[in-house]
């Protein structure tokens, strides 16, 4: 917001210091034509020049001290005040235009134009701008009023207006110099005062209204973000900033406490509930040795321990965004092997891939229980699992491929729900609970991952098993 206002208002200041220019620049060329116009006209109407004075120090021209020298004239336009005023009349028998230099146009008609208004009539009007240093009867004025001063000739004018006319019958010129102020540099100087100060006052207030603002949101999404990954409401941010914001934060912190509170309900319900159901499951393994059928027995035993391994996902599910064991340093590569290990000391057929080295902050038991349950995924649908760990970017990418018919696309996101299976039935036989992916999602999200269902496809087209990717970012602490 703040570069999006700094650019507005650059825009905006700066097509109005271009309008403002224009408009002293023209106003300047204006009273300059006006000053050279009443010296003129004061000076060809009331002291008409005497033939006799003296030369003067311009090439071809006779310098005028006459009556008016020293008589009071009008003053000149308000916007050349503490600027050098115009130099006395010369004469000359020449035009002061050189060959081929550039004259004003614009200014010889508006100088004609007021040169008739008071009934002057001139047979010819030149009107041109030269360089200070170009023309030696200014430079030599102006050298001295400098040396004055103390100050070099470009301090007092750069340019020197030059107006000259020639009365009908007359054959010589009447010329007026008039040194043109360096006010470009001051106007320039003051818009860009003025711009900084703009900038100073206005960016200023906006950043501090933006800053009361945005620093009470950045502590507010900075505590969303812990509680998504801790789900830990004891701690609050305090309100502060504008009254609007400091609603939203005291609401938020009620929602979260209340959230926090369900949570806990929930857990202490979940636990209690595995502790109860735990206890007459240990009875009942106790009393099914007095049944007598074996196979009645083992069956028996087997449903005992699908219940058992059920209330264990269950309880593990709800454990797994609070998790309290502290993440700790540990090399992928070794748990991962340590995992495939287990599965073939029982026979099982897991085979580890290509496994790149790397380590990470996190909570190893969690990790290992949501790759075996991936691992139990693929065994379970597919006979066969793959199991290869990659470094894609900033990502650990723990890969798990078998050879089962796949999930249909539809069908994806379903399956990470909890109590999804892939096929319809209840049978322990061939699934269990359905809360197998849907654990190792929360474990891969609470480390700040992701886990992803992929189909692979074989070289005829058709769907030749199915891909889980575990993603943890290395970085995540």
């Amino acid at each position: 917001m703040l570069l999006a206002i700094a650019l507005a208002l650059l825009l905006a200041q700066g097509f109005g210091a271009v309008l403002l220019y224009r408009a002293q620049h023209e106003r300047r060329e204006a009273a300059l034509v006006h000053l050279v116009a009443m010296r003129l006209f004061t000076t060809t109407r009331e002291f008409p020049p005497p033939p006799e004075d003296p030369p003067g120090p311009g090439p071809g021209s006779v310098p005028n001290r006459g009556p008016d020298h020293g008589r009071p004239h009008s003053p000149p336009p308000p916007e050349l005040f503490g600027g050098p005023r115009t130099f006395r009349l010369e004469h000359s028998m020449a035009s002061p235009a050189r060959p081929g230099e550039r004259r004003d146009a614009d200014s010889e008609r508006e100088l004609r134009a007021i040169l008739d208004d008071q009934n002057v009539a001139v047979s010819d009007v030149v009107v041109i701008r030269r360089a200070v240093r170009n023309d030696p009867p200014t430079l030599q004025r102006l050298s001295h009023r400098a040396m004055l001063l103390g100050q070099p000739p470009q301090a007092v004018a750069d340019f020197v207006l030059i107006g000259a006319i020639r009365k009908q019958g007359a054959p010589e010129w009447l010329v007026v110099r008039t040194p043109i102020p360096p006010y470009e540099r001051v106007l320039l100087m003051t818009l860009l005062a003025q711009t900084l100060l703009i900038y100073a006052v206005l960016v200023g207030a906006i950043a501090f209204i933006l800053g009361r603002i945005t620093r009470p949101l950045a502590s507010l999404t900075s505590q969303i973000e812990r509680f998504a990954g801790t789900r830990d409401g004891t701690r609050q941010i305090a309100p502060e900033g504008p009254d609007d914001i400091r609603r939203l934060i005291v609401a938020h912190n009620a929602m979260e406490a209340r959230i926090a509170a369900l949570l806990d309900e929930k857990d202490v319900m979940l636990g209690a509930i595995g502790h109860d159901l735990k206890t007459p499951l240990a009875a009942l393994r106790v009393r099914i040795e007095s049944v007598e059928n074996e196979a009645e027995r083992e069956r028996m035993a087997a449903t005992i321990t699908d219940i058992a391994q059920s209330l264990d996902d269950i309880l593990s599910l709800a454990r797994a965004g609070r998790a309290q064991e502290p993440a700790e340093s540990t090399e992928l590569s070794a748990l991962l092997a340590s995992v495939v290990e287990e599965y073939e000391d029982i026979g099982e057929p897991v085979v580890l891939g290509e496994c790149e080295r790397m380590a990470m902050h996190l909570r190893a038991t969690w990790l290992r229980r949501a790759i075996r349950n991936l691992i139990g995924n693929a065994l379970r649908y597919g006979g066969r699992a793959k199991v290869s760990l990659l470094r894609m970017g900033n990502f650990a990418v723990f890969r798990i491929e078998d050879n089962g018919p796949g999930i249909p696309e539809a069908d994806m996101a379903r399956m990470l729900e909890p109590f999804t299976r892939g096929e319809a039935s209840r049978n322990s036989e061939t699934g269990g609970a359905g809360l197998g992916l849907a654990l190792a999602l929360a474990i891969a999200e609470q480390h700040g991952g992701t886990l992803a269902l992929l189909n692979r496809q074989g070289a005829d087209g058709k769907i030749a098993g199915l891909t889980a990717e575990l993603r943890l970012p290395l970085s995540k602490a």
